[in-house]
């Protein structure tokens, strides 16, 4: 849990494939936005009723299955707007009754708390992350020293290198990262700092290398959980590799 003046970020870890669901609480209206609900959607609503909150948003950082698989369950109990980025409805068509479709650098408005939506296409066509004060929701486009797949339909490697060289040249370095899954060592709040120095996919400078790793050679020399690992070290992991 992220509590700042003015909202607290509530963070649940669901379902088999170690999902994080993030509810954005909004003190002054009690209002709630829920990131991406999936899974156990039971806890999700308990940590709602038992805060008072009235979930009046959903937010999707992209379509796959395992990030949208509780969004009706969360309708039955709540009238709440979806929100998704405009490329990612038009790829999958999820078919969401009248969804609010973003555009990179839209403002949501929850009460008093504004939740910037900005478009890191890559692992999905639409992949969105939300900035919330110093807090950056990034979904699958970069995990704690990882980074999502490219091998889904929509996804590109190469707009992916683009999308995490973007958030490396403008977010701010003190910026707390917080992912869609629970792929680190031990889950701890980490920095956008943290990420440029022990991320390997923040170490590339040209999109044909970034390919070849996230594509051939990362799945080959990495495992989980995620361990940082500095530019140095991976340019050696990545000699040893053979085709």
């Amino acid at each position: 849990m992220i509590s700042k003046p003015g909202y607290t970020i509530h963070t649940l870890e669901l379902g088999p494939m170690e999902n994080f669901i993030y509810i954005i609480e909004d003190h002054h209206s009690k209002q709630a936005a829920i990131v991406d609900p999936a899974w156990e959607v039971d806890q999700i609503l308990k940590v709602a009723t038992l805060r008072g909150l009235n979930v009046t948003d959903i937010l999707l950082s992209h379509c796959h299955h395992d990030h949208i698989n509780g969004v009706e369950e969360v309708l039955l109990k709540y009238d709440a707007q979806i929100h998704l980025m405009r490329a990612e409805n038009e790829f999958w068509n999820p078919g969401f009754i009248k969804p609010n479709l973003l555009s990179g650098g839209d403002i949501i408005q929850l009460g008093k708390t504004s939740i910037q939506a900005l478009h890191t296409p890559g692992h999905s066509k639409g992949s969105a992350c939300f900035k919330v004060g110093d807090q950056l929701i990034t979904g699958d486009t970069m995990f704690v020293f990882g980074c999502g797949h490219c091998r889904l339909g929509g996804s590109d490697p190469e707009t992916l290198f683009n999308s995490l060289n973007k958030l490396k040249r403008e977010i701010p370095s003190d910026t707390v990262i917080l992912p869609g899954h629970n792929y680190a060592p031990a889950y701890s709040e980490s920095s956008m700092a943290e990420q440029i120095t022990g991320n390997p996919f923040l170490h590339f400078d040209n999109a044909y290398d970034f390919i070849k790793y996230r594509t051939k050679i990362h799945d080959q020399i990495r495992s989980d959980p995620y361990e940082p690992i500095s530019a140095d070290d991976m340019e050696k992991h990545c000699s040893t590799y053979k085709e």
